[in-house]
């Protein structure tokens, strides 16, 4: 099983408990408990749980191992003393070898746990755990291994409108799913003993569906004359009953079918007493877990072999080449494209590994790529011949074996299939390289002109010495014509414009202005203005586009749009606005991006968007994408690039509400070496502008943080960063004040009605001024901010976890719509 940590999860734990309940050790085989960030070799017994847990640096090849401080390890258990962070790339995988059975991320700990093939079974797609409960509990602590078998984690839930029962007996939980003993001997029944139980699920997207166990025993001694019968409704269906549970032994009952929404967009189950019942209803225990759908397959095991053994063959040491090639598919190996689509095996169609330092003879491992339509070994010192299966893959159509150090003959096969076009052969470079037939005369040629050209070296060396400086004084000229000496090329566009050369763009993204006018509808409607111009809706090839103008060419704008073209055609992130063409016809000029249907944060804070609110729990996974989007422009490319304007109005929400980074045309690029700074003009929106860059003209990366602070401040307050009328203009500066008040309730969005962990507020507004801070020194990476940020919605969302599962009598309840669709048979176990 190959596990990648980037955008897709698997059905793994990576929670870390700190209150769990003492038990006896268990049979832990099928287990597999990873310490991540601690010592090779390094094992341990965790004390309340009993797990043995061991290194993870068996089982991955990226990160660094770091360790939490002393004075904070007695508030976590051992195995979250450790942790391995991943600095580098956006792609960190651990390889796991599994039974087969029956936006810098870290870990702390990884945890396989081994079911029974009969249980938790799907129709589709993975199971995620939405609420575990063990309902009537009589404790206040979740629990997990040593109580259940399975190392499930339970929480105690009692509702307001219930009553709580429980027995000294022992109650069998011997069935397939073996829920602890804990959680049956408890139980919760109506108060009004006439009245149904209802439970209704709320705080869900339209889309969710789930499945749902929920786990009976009789735990009360019941008279001749005593009676406990009830049919299981869903959204008002019959879906199962009567029912009568057993007397102190576990059955479970099942949705076997997806539950989805009704019209109403309800998700109600109920428990209703049958007219032969004496006594009301009971429940035990409930879990409900959302359908995930993983629709991306994994590549074929030989492809996947053969890349491997490709890697480690030829010591390639790209840090994102770990796990699967092709999945998840915008985190595939750099170098590597594959074809398919969802629900199809991806396929390995391309492989690049120009300069890649490569040396030795082509592998034959490649040979297993069987789908393989492009290979690029270009620029590196392989040695040997060309091998003759390249000639033998069908597929392929590209080879590019240039500026190797390959010798002898090309078999004939391949020579033949490059004169009939079949195939594109490149091998200039290889001074060793001959086809068939001129071998033996070339052989002959450089036995006779080895004694004349040592004859004529010190001539030709002082020839060569002049040409050498021509060449260099010629090299300078050309240069600052746009000449590029590393392609022998001038410029292909001509029509530069106020001095700036065109930005090299792929072909297939470029469009002309008329294509633009039929896109836009004639520039029908208009999505906002800004600097640069009007952005129009538009639709290409049946999406959705937003189509941004440039309406006053100047030497400033166009310089933004090329800048804009530029960077977003080499840096591809998910948190980052994808660029899906451009247009430059002359002056006309504009740029088509991704559609964002829910416009900018800036629109959502002031109510633009419609009287809806972002609760505190959006702000946060707002503020976490678009640092982890910031935080790749800083580590995640070379060389490093710097926003220069980040705001509110430039991050921007899609249909889904997931944030993107957008508007690059102020951005820059560090020049590659050791330089910690450039010298620049200031460019940015007041308020937002660091006063160290205003100040000294010295760019850095931690221009952008102080500029996200900002942000951090506005999600927090939701007030304007300048505004005169306060006792301080600016937001940090008033914030700072009220702070040394200890005034932090009366900076809080009110829209927010205290519906937060004020905790969370507490740090957010902390990690802010410290973004801060006017040294910039002093000031955070990004990569610190998103993991203060993280560690922050991981906390709120744990917080409305327990909101999650409510009685629906209860006021609070949220309604989801869905259409209903399926019908559900739950069976008894």
């Amino acid at each position: 099983m190959l596990m990648a940590f980037s955008s897709c999860f698997l059905l793994v734990l990576l929670q870390i408990f700190s209150s769990l309940l003492l038990s006896h050790a268990q049979d832990q085989s099928g287990f597999i408990s990873l310490d991540c960030g601690s010592p090779k070799g390094s094992t341990f017994r965790e004390r309340t749980t009993n797990l043995t847990y061991i290194s993870d640096a068996n089982f991955i090849n990226t990160g660094i191992g770091r360790s939490i401080k002393q004075a904070y390890r007695t508030q976590f258990q051992q195995q979250a003393w450790n942790l391995r962070s991943f600095p580098q790339g956006i792609r960190n995988c651990y390889t796991l070898n599994l039974t087969t059975g029956d936006s810098t991320p870290f870990i702390s700990a990884l945890e396989l746990r081994k079911l029974m093939n009969t249980t938790y079974l799907t129709q589709q797609g993975s199971l995620q755990n939405f609420i575990r409960a063990d309902v009537g509990s009589t404790i206040t602590q979740g629990f997990r291994y040593g109580i259940d078998v399975f190392d499930r984690v339970w929480t105690p839930f009692n509702f307001g409108n219930w009553s709580q029962i429980s027995t000294n007996q022992t109650v069998n939980v011997n069935n397939d799913y073996q829920p602890p003993e804990i959680a049956m001997v408890t139980a919760s029944i109506p108060t009004d003993p006439d009245e149904p139980m209802n439970i209704t699920l709320v705080g869900v997207e339209r889309t969710v569906r789930f499945y749902v166990f929920m786990h009976f025993a009789e735990i009360q001694e019941l008279n001749a004359n005593e009676t406990r019968e009830f049919n299981i409704m869903y959204n008002d269906k019959h879906i199962y009953g009567p029912f009568r549970p057993l007397n102190f032994t576990t059955s479970s009952v099942y949705t076997p079918t997806e539950v989805v929404a009704d019209a109403n967009g309800q998700y109600t189950f109920s428990l209703q007493r049958t007219g032969n019942s004496t006594l009301p209803p009971l429940l035990n225990a409930m879990e409900v877990y959302m359908v995930n759908l993983l629709s991306l397959q994994e590549t074929e095991r030989k492809e996947v072999d053969a890349m491997l053994n490709i890697k480690s063959s030829y010591g390639v040491t790209k840090i994102d080449w770990e796990g699967d090639p092709c999945v998840p598919r915008d985190y595939r190996w750099s170098g590597v494209n594959c074809s398919g689509i969802d629900n199809e095996i991806p396929k390995i169609i391309s492989l690049n590994l120009s300069a890649s330092g490569l040396t030795g003879e082509i592998l034959e491992f490649i040979s297993d790529l069987t789908n393989l339509e492009v290979l690029d070994l270009s620029n590196n010192s392989l040695t040997g011949s060309v091998p003759e299966f390249l000639a033998n893959m069908e597929t392929l159509k590209v080879i590019n074996l240039s500026g190797n150090e390959l010798n002898g003959s090309i078999p004939a096969t391949l020579l033949d299939k490059g004169r009939r076009g079949s195939i594109s052969l490149s091998i200039k470079g290889n001074t060793g390289l001959c086809s068939s037939n001129s071998c033996a005369t070339t052989k002959k040629k450089k036995k006779t002109v080895i004694a004349p050209v040592a004859a004529s070296l010190v001539s030709v060396f002082l020839i060569a010495a002049g040409i050498v400086t021509f060449l260099i004084l010629k090299r300078k000229k050309r240069t600052k014509l746009g000449f590029n000496p590393n392609t022998g090329t001038t410029p292909l566009h001509s029509n530069s414009h106020h001095g700036y050369e065109s930005p090299v763009i792929a072909k297939n993204r470029k469009l002309t202005y008329i294509d633009v006018v039929k896109i836009t509808n004639n520039f029908e409607r208009v999505l906002g203005r800004g600097g640069f111009g009007v952005v129009y809706y538009g639709v290409l090839d049946n999406e959705p586009v937003a189509v941004k103008i440039l309406t006053e060419s100047t030497a400033l704008g166009y310089k933004q749009f090329k800048a804009e073209v530029e960077l977003l055609l080499r840096v591809h992130h998910k948190d980052l606005t994808c660029l899906v063409g451009y247009c430059e016809e002359g002056e006309k000029m504009s740029l088509i991006y991704e559609f964002m249907a829910n416009g900018d944060l800036r629109e959502h804070l002031t109510g633009k968007r419609g009287p809806s609110v972002l609760t505190w729990e959006g702000r946060l996974r707002i503020a976490a994408e678009s640092a982890q989007g910031l935080e790749y422009l800083h580590n995640g490319c070379k060389p490093q690039i710097v926003h220069r304007d980040i705001k509110t109005t430039n991050i921007l929400l899609n249909e889904k509400f997931q944030a993107k980074l957008a508007d690059f045309g102020l951005s820059r690029s560090f020049p590659l070496g050791t330089e910690t700074h450039v010298s620049t003009v200031v460019a940015g929106t007041p308020g937002y502008l660091d006063p160290e860059y205003y100040r000294t003209n010295w760019l850095t990366e931690k221009s952008d943080v102080f500029s996200f602070g900002v942000v951090l401040l506005e999600l927090v307050t939701n007030r304007p960063v300048i505004d005169q009328k306060r006792e301080r203009p600016h937001i940090g500066e008033w914030v700072g004040l009220m702070l040394s008040r200890g005034d932090i309730t009366s900076i809080v969005d009110p829209k927010l009605q205290g519906d937060f962990d004020p905790n969370t507020i507490w740090k957010v507004v902390e990690t802010a001024m410290t973004c801060l801070n006017p040294s910039s020194a002093r000031r955070p990476t990004m990569t610190q901010v998103v993991m203060d940020l993280k560690e922050c919605l991981n906390m709120e969302m744990a917080r409305n976890m327990g909101s999650r599962m409510t009685d629906s009598t209860n006021d609070s309840s949220i309604e989801i719509s869905m259409n209903f669709t399926t019908e559900l048979n739950p069976g008894a176990r």
